[in-house]
C-alpha cells in the first residue's frame, strides 16, 4: 500500500483555493479512480496522466489507484490539476520521495507524450498558494514568469515530466525542445489564449514617447476644446463621462485616447489587472505583467453576462472586469438592451461584481472608469440645424431614455460632442496639445489628490463619500451656492450634488488650488448637467 499527496489550486472566478491532491495504491484490480467534484475535463485527466507518466519512462503502478481532491465541496474544474495528480501518483508508487512534494504546489497540464502545457489563471493560482504557506511551485516553463511575479516564491518551471522526475529525484535534467522550426510561434502557448474571448480588450503596448510610434494621441482630435476638459478631468479624478453628438463628430475618437492619459498602472494595480486578464484567457504571451490601464470596448449586441460576466459552471469575468483599474467604452450605448445597461449600476457604486450561480458564489473585481457614447436620435442629427432629421419628437425621447436616469445619475461628466468646424479641420484652429502633456497634468493632479486622501481607503476623489467632502475636505466658502440653488430646483439630485463636488475637487487639483473655488463648482456644474453656462469658457481643466 502506498500514499502520497501533492498541492495544487482550484480557481473560483479570480480567487484560489489550495486543493490537496492525494493518491492512494492499494492492492487489487488495476483501475484509476478520481474523486473530490472535478468536471469533466479534469476526470479525463485520468487518461492524460497515465499516457504521459508512461511515454515520461516511468512504470504505472498496476494496483487499485484512488486519486482524492481535497477538499471535495470546492468545485474543481480545468487541465491545471495534471502535473499534481502525476506527482501525487509517482510519489504512492515511490517513484518519487512522497515527502518532497507533499507541501509542493503543481500547477500545469500535461499532453500525452508527458510534455507540461501552460494553462491559464497562474498568477492568481500562486497568489492564493502564497497566502496558504505555500512557498514552493511547479509550473510550465511558459508561465514561470507569471508566477514569478509573486514574491517569496519560490517558481521551478518546467516544460516535461521527465524534467520534474529528474529535479525531484536528483537526477541529470533532460533538455526539452518544442521541435518546431525557428521563428514559428510556441505551439504550446495556444492554451493560454482563449479565441473571442477578449470582448475588444485591447492593452496597450507601451507609453506616448516610448518604443510604440503608432499610439491613439489626443493631438489628432481636432478641435472639441470642451470634450478635451471633459476627457481630462475624467481621466484626473476617475469620473464617467457621457458624449452625445452626431455620428462624425469624434466621440469614438476622443474615448480611445483616454487610456493614454491615464498613469500607468502601480505594482498593485498590475498584479489585480493580470489575474483578472489570465483567468480570462487574454493575457498575450511575453507579457506577464500588464502596466498599462486596460480598454474594453464591447460591441453593442453584448449580453449581460458579457458585460458583467457568467457562463454555464463557474462564472467567468465580464466586460467590466476585463477592464478593471481601465477604460470601459460602451459605444452606440443607447443601442444596448436596457437590462444589461442597468446591471452596470451595482459595479459603477462598489467598484466589484458579485455573481451568484448554481455552482457557487464569485466577487470579481470591477473598477473602471465608464465611457458612454450616444447619438442624440435613431438618424443622429437631431441636434444638427438644417440637417435634415425626419425623427418625430416620440421617436426621440424613446430613443434617449434607453439610457435609464438611474445609469445616468451615476455618470459624472456629460458632454454635447459638436461637429468639427471647417476651420479646425483644415488646421487653422492650431494643433491640440499631444497626450503626454494632458498626461503629465492628470498624473500631477492624481498626486495632489492621493497626498490628500493619504490615510483613508480612497485614492481618487470620485471614490471618496458625499459625507467626508462635505464635512472633512470643505469647499471655498459661498462655492457650492449655485449647485444648491439647482438642488432646491429639482435639476440635481443629493447623488448628483455629490458628484459635482467630487469633480470641482479634480478640476481644482488640475489648477493646483487647495480647495474648489466657485468657479471650479461652475465647471463642475457644467460638465455634469451638460448647460453651457460660461464656465468652460473662463478656465480650462489644466489652467
Amino acid at each position: 500500500m502506498g500514499f502520497a499527496r501533492a498541492c495544487s489550486v482550484a480557481l473560483v472566478g479570480v480567487d484560489g483555493v489550495v486543493v490537496e491532491v492525494q493518491a492512494d495504491l492499494e492492492p487489487g484490480v488495476a483501475a484509476f479512480t478520481l474523486v473530490g467534484l472535478p468536471d469533466k475535463t479534469l476526470v479525463e485527466s485520468r487518461d492524460r496522466v497515465r499516457a504521459a507518466v508512461v511515454n515520461s519512462g516511468a512504470a504505472w503502478p498496476q494496483k487499485k489507484l484512488t486519486v482524492g481532491l481535497s477538499p471535495a465541496s470546492v468545485p474543481k474544474s480545468g487541465a491545471g490539476f495534471d502535473l499534481a495528480v502525476a506527482a501525487a501518483v509517482l510519489g504512492a508508487a515511490e517513484v518519487v520521495d512522497p515527502a518532497v512534494i507533499a507541501d509542493l504546489v503543481l500547477i500545469g497540464e500535461l499532453g500525452l507524450d508527458g510534455r507540461v502545457r501552460p494553462v491559464r489563471g497562474i498568477l492568481p493560482a500562486v497568489l492564493a498558494a502564497a497566502e496558504a504557506g505555500y512557498r514552493q511551485v511547479v509550473v510550465p516553463q511558459q508561465c514561470a514568469a507569471e508566477a514569478a511575479l509573486v514574491p517569496d516564491v519560490s517558481v521551478l518551471g518546467v516544460r516535461s515530466l521527465r524534467q520534474l522526475i529528474a529535479v525531484l529525484t536528483d537526477g541529470e535534467v533532460p533538455e526539452e525542445d518544442h521541435g518546431d522550426p525557428p521563428g514559428r510561434p510556441d505551439p504550446m502557448l495556444a492554451g493560454l489564449l482563449v479565441p473571442g474571448a477578449g470582448l475588444g480588450t485591447g492593452l496597450a503596448p507601451g507609453r506616448p514617447g516610448g518604443d510604440c510610434a503608432d499610439f491613439p494621441d489626443l493631438a489628432d482630435v481636432t478641435g472639441q476644446h470642451t470634450a478635451r476638459r471633459a476627457l481630462e478631468v475624467a481621466a484626473a479624478g476617475g469620473h464617467h463621462l457621457f458624449l452625445s453628438g452626431p455620428p462624425g463628430a469624434g466621440k469614438t475618437m476622443l474615448a480611445e485616447r483616454l487610456p493614454w492619459i491615464l498613469p500607468p498602472l502601480t505594482r498593485q494595480d498590475s498584479v489585480e489587472v493580470t489575474a483578472v486578464h489570465s483567468v480570462a484567457g487574454i493575457l498575450p504571451p511575453g507579457e506577464p505583467l500588464v502596466s498599462r490601464p486596460p480598454y474594453c470596448a464591447p460591441h453593442h449586441s453584448a449580453t449581460m453576462q458579457s458585460l458583467v460576466g457568467g457562463g454555464t459552471g463557474v462564472p467567468r469575468p465580464g466586460a467590466v472586469s476585463l477592464a478593471h483599474r481601465g477604460v470601459l467604452f460602451l459605444d452606440e450605448a443607447a443601442e444596448f438592451h436596457s437590462r444589461a445597461l442597468d446591471a452596470l449600476r451595482q459595479p459603477l457604486e462598489s467598484g466589484h461584481v458579485v455573481i451568484a450561480r448554481a455552482a457557487g458564489v464569485v466577487r470579481l473585481p470591477a473598477r473602471f472608469l465608464m465611457v458612454l457614447a450616444a447619438n442624440p436620435c435613431p438618424c443622429g442629427r437631431h441636434t444638427l440645424h438644417g440637417a435634415g432629421c425626419e425623427c418625430p419628437p416620440s421617436v426621440v425621447r424613446r430613443y434617449q431614455a434607453r439610457l435609464s436616469g438611474p445609469l445616468l445619475d451615476r455618470v459624472d461628466l456629460r458632454v454635447e460632442v459638436e461637429p468639427v468646424t471647417r476651420s479646425d479641420l483644415l488646421g487653422q484652429g492650431g494643433r491640440g496639445e499631444s497626450s503626454e502633456v494632458v498626461a503629465d497634468r492628470v498624473r500631477e493632479a492624481r498626486e495632489r489628490a492621493a497626498g490628500r486622501l493619504t490615510g483613508t481607503p480612497w485614492r481618487l476623489n470620485s471614490e471618496v463619500s458625499g459625507q467626508e467632502l462635505r464635512t472633512r475636505w470643505q469647499a471655498a466658502p459661498g462655492a457650492l451656492a449655485q449647485a444648491e440653488r439647482e438642488l432646491e430646483r429639482g435639476l440635481l439630485t443629493a447623488r448628483g450634488l455629490d458628484r459635482v463636488l467630487r469633480v470641482a475637487w479634480t478640476v481644482a487639483d488640475l489648477r493646483g488650488r487647495d480647495r474648489p473655488e466657485a468657479l471650479d463648482v461652475a465647471v463642475a456644474l457644467e460638465l455634469r448637467t451638460g448647460i453651457a453656462r460660461g464656465a468652460m469658457s473662463l478656465t480650462g481643466a489644466g489652467t
